[in-house]
């Protein structure tokens, strides 16, 4: 290797270990997401299950139920 060449490598090099050890140190400090996100999470979770719930509680749908066989064809008036 050139002499240039490896100098620039070994400066790089050092560059990234201070960095990497400098990072390694620091004292991580909460963000958003790690003091809110649980409580989003959930608070969005109970906001979509009480709407959907009240939508399929407010609609007159009867689950489950089968029409076949109970219901027999009216005769045809003219």
């Amino acid at each position: 290797m050139l002499p240039l060449a490896r100098a620039a490598q070994s400066l790089v090099a050092r560059g990234i270990q201070h960095t990497a050890v400098r990072q390694a140190h620091r004292k991580h400090e909460p963000n958003f997401h790690d003091k809110y996100g649980t409580m989003v999470l959930l608070g969005g979770a109970a906001m979509f299950s009480a709407v959907w719930g009240y939508v399929f509680t407010g609609l007159d749908i009867a689950w489950g139920f089968s029409p076949v066989g109970r219901i027999t064809p009216r005769e045809w008036r003219e």
